[in-house]
C-alpha cells in the first residue's frame, strides 16, 4: 500500500503526459502562470462545478467529487460525475471537462482513467467507460477503459511518483506545443542549454552527480 505522504494529484498524471518538465515545474517547483488558455479552462470547470447536483430521468449529475485511489496513490476533484441507471443500479460514468480539442498523445485520457479507477475503488464497481468533453468542438469523445489505457495510467502514477521524490526538473526539449503552455516563459525551452543540462538530469537520475 501507497503511503498516504507519498499521493499525487490526478491532475499531475495530465501535466507528466503532456511534458515532464511541465509537471516538475508545478508539482516540485511550485510554479504557475495563467495564460489565455488556462483562464478559459477555469471558467469552464467553474460552470461545471456551479451547476452542484443535478438529476434528470435515468441519469443523475455530481460534481466537484472528491476521488482517492489508494491502489495507485493519487487523489483529485472529478469535474462532473454521472450516474447512470442501470437495472442493477446506479453506473458511475466520469466526464473531464478540458476547453480545448481533442489532442494527439494521451494525457487527458491518463486523467479520466485515474478518475474512473478511483471511482472504481470508492464504489466497488468496474467503470467501462467516461468522455472527455471539449469546449472547443462543444462535444463528448468517450473513452474505453482497456487494459492499454489502465497500465499506462499506473506506468505515469508510479512516474510522477518518482519524479517528484527525486526532486529534479527535467531538461526542456522544445516542440511546436510549448507555445501554448502557460508556463513557456519560465520554462525558456529555447534559452536553455539542454544537451547539457539533459546530461546533467541523467546523471542525477542515476545518482553519479553527487546531489
Amino acid at each position: 500500500m501507497i503511503p498516504e505522504d507519498d499521493f499525487v494529484m490526478i491532475s499531475a498524471l495530465q501535466h507528466y503526459c503532456f511534458c515532464p518538465r511541465q509537471c516538475a515545474l508545478i508539482h516540485v517547483e511550485g510554479l504557475w502562470r495563467n495564460n489565455a488558455l488556462t483562464v478559459a479552462g477555469s471558467q469552464l470547470h467553474d460552470r461545471v462545478d456551479q451547476q452542484r447536483q443535478e438529476s434528470r430521468p435515468g441519469i443523475k449529475h455530481l460534481t466537484a467529487l472528491r476521488l482517492i485511489s489508494r491502489r495507485l496513490g493519487v487523489f483529485g476533484v472529478a469535474d462532473m460525475v454521472e450516474l447512470h441507471k442501470t437495472p442493477s443500479g446506479w453506473q458511475a460514468y466520469p466526464v473531464e471537462y478540458k476547453h480545448g480539442k481533442p489532442k494527439e498523445h494521451r494525457a487527458d485520457e491518463v486523467q479520466l482513467c485515474a478518475q474512473a479507477i478511483a471511482l472504481e475503488e470508492m464504489r466497488h464497481e468496474t467503470i467501462p467507460e467516461g468522455a472527455l468533453f471539449y469546449g472547443a468542438t462543444r462535444r463528448r469523445l468517450t473513452v474505453h477503459f482497456d487494459e492499454t489505457l489502465r497500465t499506462l495510467t499506473e506506468h505515469t502514477a508510479r512516474a510522477v511518483r518518482a519524479l517528484i521524490d527525486a526532486g529534479i526538473t527535467p531538461p526542456p526539449t522544445y516542440t511546436p506545443a510549448c507555445e501554448a503552455c502557460s508556463l513557456y516563459p519560465l520554462c525558456r525551452p529555447k534559452e536553455v542549454t539542454s544537451a547539457h543540462s539533459a546530461k546533467l538530469w541523467i546523471q542525477c537520475q542515476l545518482g553519479e552527480a553527487g546531489l
